[in-house]
């Protein structure tokens, strides 16, 4: 029995910045229903309150509390891994920063433990030398995601990782989809174990391969990324298919309404 939801938003919820067909509908149907869910995301250079408020802008109002993303999973494993050592220079937005400070990390450019990679629209030739200059010296190489392109073709993580791991021959940890921590850390949040959970996306190299390696339930939306004639490359199978979010909502409250009988 499925309790709790962990959904991806681009390619689900919204293309770039507009509501997709059902959106609203599945969003009303989960927050009337009080589901257990969290809206999931690799792009970490926005915070919960940023996704809310991106989404309201599309016209669908969720609290901030549903929303987990890369960030805050980079930042509870370096609470894991860093020990007394909480000095970074990290490569991305405030939202990422904050996450960071929370857990007690110093940010320098001269020295540091860890070079923490996450997304900017303000990339450089310099922040590319000082990354690598620092990862040579010992520096650990951490990056929120292995995603190469976001919303509306922008470069993502992945792209800007891949000078750096050019110049040091090290490739970062990726801790974002379709890596297990970012899925263990999402059901941490929601309080729900992997056996009682399901992933949906639309995306089979990230969202449905993280869900099947975490052993969660998995739902392939294809209003995104993937589609049906994807699974022809691929060895592993989501549990279901649907078309968009109006069949994800009636296949949702079809379970749900199973398990109550």
């Amino acid at each position: 029995m499925v309790t709790g939801l962990l959904i991806d938003i681009d390619g689900v919820i919204l293309r770039d910045d507009a509501a997709l067909p059902g959106a609203k509908e599945l969003v009303a149907w989960l927050l009337e229903s009080q589901a257990r869910f969290l809206f999931l995301t690799n792009y970490p250079s926005q915070t919960p309150a940023d996704l809310a408020g991106r989404l309201a802008s599309s016209g669908i109002e969720v609290p901030a509390r549903h929303f987990f993303t890369s960030a805050m999973a980079t930042a509870e494993f370096l609470e894991k891994q860093a020990g007394t050592r909480r000095r970074a220079f990290v490569i991305g937005e405030g939202a990422l920063v904050h996450e960071l400070y929370q857990i007690g990390f110093t940010i320098s450019e001269t020295d540091a433990d860890f070079v923490v990679l996450g997304e900017t629209r303000h990339y450089n030739f310099d922040m590319i030398q000082r990354a690598s200059a620092l990862i040579k010296r010992g520096a650990r190489f951490v990056a929120t995601n292995p995603d190469v392109a976001g919303p509306a073709g922008r470069p993502s993580c992945g792209s800007f990782a891949a000078p750096i791991e050019r110049m040091t021959g090290k490739q970062p940890f990726y801790v974002g989809k379709p890596s297990p921590f970012m899925m263990r850390a999402g059901l941490r949040q929601l309080g729900v174990h992997s056996a009682e959970a399901c992933m949906v996306g639309d995306n089979l190299e990230t969202d449905i391969i993280a869900g099947v390696q975490s052993g969660m339930e998995t739902i392939l939306v294809l209003s995104g990324i993937s589609r049906e004639e994807d699974l022809e490359r691929v060895a592993y199978r989501p549990d279901h298919i649907v078309k968009d979010a109006y069949e994800l909502r009636e296949l949702l409250a079809r379970e749900a309404s199973a398990s109550e009988r």
